[in-house]
């Protein structure tokens, strides 16, 4: 996806919490080191452990390059939730004014439960959060009480 934003806020976005607050989720926890939390917190009258991105930690940093983080299943999928994927963000700057993302989300299993996560994550990536970042340039951070 080409993001119409330089590469250095494109970063901040994914790498702070003000930053993924504007299109990610209405709550997080990033602490930007190997190991540290990756938590986007999506549905905040949850209860603890089903609230979205929680457990998830920081893999690999390559400074405006490339963000890598555990991720889980949704909480509808109980079996698999504790069973943490992969996701890898490829930063590239385009020109000063554009910058290419690419996701890359793998680590599944087998079985039905993976199947029906995969496919959750094909629409939840494509068509929730890179759009999201991608209006976040056009139109500002995404306004969370009405959504």
């Amino acid at each position: 996806k080409i993001i119409p934003a330089p590469l250095e806020l494109v970063w901040q976005e994914w790498t702070t919490e003000a930053g993924a607050r504007t299109f990610f989720a209405p709550q997080c926890s990033i602490d930007l080191r190997p190991g540290g939390r990756y938590e986007m917190y999506f549905d905040l009258d949850a209860p603890p452990g089903s609230r979205g991105g929680e457990g998830c930690l920081v893999l690999a940093i390559e400074e405006q390059a490339m963000l890598s983080f555990t991720w889980n299943a949704p909480p509808e999928l109980p079996s698999i939730r504790a069973q943490h994927t992969h996701v890898t963000v490829y930063f590239t700057a385009i020109d000063p004014v554009h910058t290419q993302v690419t996701l890359i989300h793998d680590g599944w299993g087998s079985g039905e439960d993976w199947q029906k996560a995969r496919e959750y994550f094909i629409r939840a990536w494509g068509e929730v959060v890179l759009p999201r970042l991608e209006k976040r340039y056009i139109i500002g951070p995404i306004d969370w009480k009405t959504i």
